[in-house]
């Protein structure tokens, strides 16, 4: 973590300039009812309690700047979950032509609502929340050349983030509890190994482009069952993959496509998921604006060695804008397993309380009648989640 020292010893070198600072975030209360008793030993619990902090710091001075995003969560359920992250800790320097940001950092890649195949930079925060859209910081340096219409983005990264993983308490996990202490890794270099990407993205008119090339530790572990049968145990390989996202705006329209190609040494297969939202803009004569939302996922990836939960899926959805003073918003949804009798439900909705606080609700649901399945297994964990945030 020697970023770290290196963006924080920064400040000793900063010329006498006038600083422009900045304080922001959010105070969290989070709340979670699930409708069933847990299916394996230990999900003794149905409530589930937890308070979160993620405060932001930024200083800006002439053409630089250095952001520290610190976060903390408390849980009552999983000491898994209870647990802390450096999201940011950066320091940016903006030139005409050209950005060079160093430190901990998060970057996201992709167009897609049901899944993001392309993005690959940072690991996964699973405790978070089972959509895995919480990003753990990544240490790099991360370098781009700007032009008119594209860019060139250069990622070096020197250390690796493991994803984190619900206890034996915690919902979300398979029947065995993922021992995040005794990982294995394909390179010498653990940890340590230096990986790397690159990027290049182009617009053209009503069409965004984005081809990139990573190669480095896989952040999709593989789990093996350990000597005593009693754990699973991370294995991390090392892979090349090559992606291209697409997203194309036509009026109402909005095309999207994410596609991978990874090779490895246990694995080699490619992987899609593509669609189209269609906005009802004052749909009914009112202030709604409706999004009509499907993609289809395809991944053709040995199931035996993939926990992955989207493999021959269609998701279906709908978009609801209110345009009202709070912000509301809703989206709904199901993804349906086309091979095997399994589906995901989804609601998430929220709106603004005044100027500084925001309510948030989700519900999610599993439905699976096979066995050994990745929602097979978390399908005891239907739950409803209300959640009150402070921004400040």
């Amino acid at each position: 973590m020697n970023l770290v020292w290196l963006v924080c010893g920064m400040g000793l070198l900063l010329p006498s300039v006038a600083w422009a600072t900045e304080v922001r975030g959010s105070i969290a209360v989070q709340y979670r009812q699930f409708v069933h008793d847990g299916a394996f030993k230990g999900q003794d619990e149905t409530e589930q309690v937890s308070i979160s902090a993620e405060p932001e710091l930024y200083w800006e001075w002439g053409d630089q700047s250095i952001t520290a995003t610190p976060f903390v969560r408390l849980d009552s359920m999983d000491d898994e979950r209870s647990h802390s992250d450096l999201r940011e800790l950066k320091w940016l320097y903006l030139a005409d032509d050209y950005e060079l940001e160093v430190g901990i950092a998060k970057v996201f890649w992709g167009v897609a609502e049901s899944q993001h195949l392309v993005d690959v930079i940072n690991q996964t925060d699973m405790v978070e929340h089972p959509n895995g859209e919480a990003k753990l910081g990544q240490p790099m340096v991360h370098l781009s050349w700007l032009g008119e219409e594209d860019s060139v983005e250069l990622f070096l990264l020197p250390y690796f983030r493991e994803r984190t993983s619900s206890g034996s308490d915690g919902r979300f996990r398979p029947p065995l509890v993922v021992d995040e202490d005794n990982s294995d890794y394909q390179s010498s270099d653990s940890k340590h190994h230096l990986d790397l990407a690159l990027r290049w993205s182009q617009t053209w008119g009503d069409w965004d482009v984005g081809l990139a090339y990573f190669t480095g530790t896989n952040r999709d572990p593989l789990l093996n069952i350990s000597d005593d049968g009693t754990k699973l145990t991370p294995y991390y390989e090392q892979m090349d993959r090559v992606s291209v996202d697409i997203q194309a705006t036509k009026g109402e329209w909005l095309w999207k496509l994410e596609s991978i190609y990874h090779k490895s040494k246990e694995q080699e297969f490619p992987a899609a998921v593509g669609g189209f939202e269609y906005t009802l803009v004052g749909a009914f004569d009112s202030m709604l604006d409706v999004g009509l939302l499907a993609e289809y996922n395809w991944h053709d990836q040995d199931r035996d060695m993939s926990i992955n939960l989207y493999q021959n899926d269609l998701f279906v959805g709908t978009r609801i804008t209110l345009n009202d003073m709070q912000g509301s918003e809703i989206l709904a949804g199901v993804t349906v397993d086309l091979e095997d009798s399994e589906q995901i439900y989804l609601v998430e909705a929220s709106r603004r309380l005044g100027d500084s606080w925001r309510l948030a609700m989700d519900i999610w649901i599993y439905n699976s009648s096979e066995v050994d399945t990745p929602v097979s297994f978390v399908q005891k964990d239907d739950f409803a989640q209300l959640e009150v945030a402070y921004y400040f």
